[in-house]
């Protein structure tokens, strides 16, 4: 990354990055939204490097029943407070609420939510932007939509190959990216 320019927009994707993943369930309400403390440490310096901040994230939870839009957008509410209290805006949340098979243009890895982006933002600089994440899922999504991918999280024997197969960038953790930028 470039230190003597500032970056343009950084894409998140929200459980596993900003918030703490819950195994085997969503966050479906604010009680259960937990930032990761490596998140709200890396802000300063994410804040210094890029200019846009969004999140881009599925939510199949709504689709499954599990709650509803209105939830999720009040659990978004929720963050986009949290993460003001820690000197961070978001300028955007897209939400896929579609099943993971159901074919929508919107779910990651399809670039949907790209396709929105540029939309409300037409002034998005691919090539200076990162698409973050902690899934493959996340790292396709970035390759479709044209932006350079960085991967957090553990690689492991089981994800090692579709990891490298389409992340251009891996680190333990965003804070641990954050300080080389």
């Amino acid at each position: 990354m470039n230190r003597h320019r500032q970056l343009d927009t950084l894409f998140l994707d929200r459980d596993g990055v900003i918030n703490v993943q819950l195994v085997g369930d969503y966050v479906k309400r604010v009680e259960e939204l937990e930032l990761r403390e490596d998140f709200l440490m890396a802000i300063p310096l994410l804040r210094a490097a890029f200019r846009r901040f969004i999140v881009v994230t599925n939510q199949q939870c709504i689709a499954k029943g599990l709650c509803t839009r209105a939830d999720v957008d009040t659990v978004h509410a929720h963050l986009r407070e949290q993460l003001s209290a820690h000197g961070l805006t978001l300028d955007a949340i897209y939400v896929c609420p579609h099943l993971a098979g159901a074919g929508c243009h919107c779910r990651k890895p399809e670039p949907g939510m790209m396709e929105q982006a540029l939309t409300d933002f037409p002034d998005i600089d691919r090539a200076r932007s990162l698409m973050v994440g902690d899934s493959a899922s996340d790292m396709r999504f970035g390759r479709n939509a044209g932006l350079p991918t960085l991967f957090i999280g553990k690689v492991t024997d089981d994800n090692r190959a579709e990891i490298a197969a389409c992340a251009d960038i891996v680190f333990p953790s965003l804070l641990q990216f954050a300080q080389t930028l």
